[in-house]
């Protein structure tokens, strides 16, 4: 049974389980967003410094600038909103003292997330049953994704759902609208 037309299968629920179904192509699209995310991600852990301290109290610290890369800043926002006409001497060190207590565990959570997802979706597609926990993590993944791919593409609230044919972004802005479209879905069976 079941339509194996060009469409993925929508999440459902069965039971404990929220079941969903991916092509080859789909799975691949999938596994190639999220490791790449996570490759960014773990380049910018690797990047913190390493602190005597640190080890010692087990209170890990992280670089207090924030990414360059605009993907990695859309990923991990400043801790601390700053005035951005004026932003004073105190939030500044504030927002740079938030961030290298915070960005290890928000870097440990993204990256698990990630790991998940290419934990449970089969290289060449098929059938993906998930825990309610492992369904959280493919939606912190996929959001994940969502954020680089539309930080990438520059993607506005006013941006049409379809770009000229002969626009680079199109074939891309159509992988954007599929993963919300997968997120939305799991949203919608994980709240049934």
């Amino acid at each position: 049974m079941g339509d194996h037309g060009t469409d993925v299968r929508e999440w459902r629920r069965k039971g404990g389980t929220l079941v969903g179904g991916f092509e080859q192509q789909e799975a691949a699209v999938v596994r190639g967003l999220v490791s790449q995310v996570e490759d960014m991600l773990t380049a910018r852990a690797d990047e913190a410094p390493k602190d005597e301290l640190a080890e010692l109290t087990g209170i890990r610290t992280g670089p207090s600038e924030g990414p360059d890369d605009p993907v990695l800043g859309r990923l991990l926002p400043d801790f601390h909103r700053l005035d951005p006409d004026n932003p004073s001497k105190e939030s500044l060190d504030s927002a740079a003292a938030l961030r290298s207590l915070h960005e290890p565990a928000l870097l440990d959570a993204k990256i698990s997330a990630a790991r998940v997802v290419l934990q449970t979706m089969p290289p060449r597609g098929g059938d993906v049953r998930l825990t309610f926990e492992q369904a959280d993590a493919w939606l912190a993944a996929l959001n994940d994704v969502r954020l680089a791919l539309g930080t990438a593409l520059d993607v506005t609230e006013d941006m049409p759902e379809e770009l000229p044919e002969d626009d680079p972004r199109a074939p891309h802005l159509g992988v954007y609208h599929w993963v919300t479209w997968v997120q939305d879905t799991l949203v919608q069976a994980l709240t049934e």
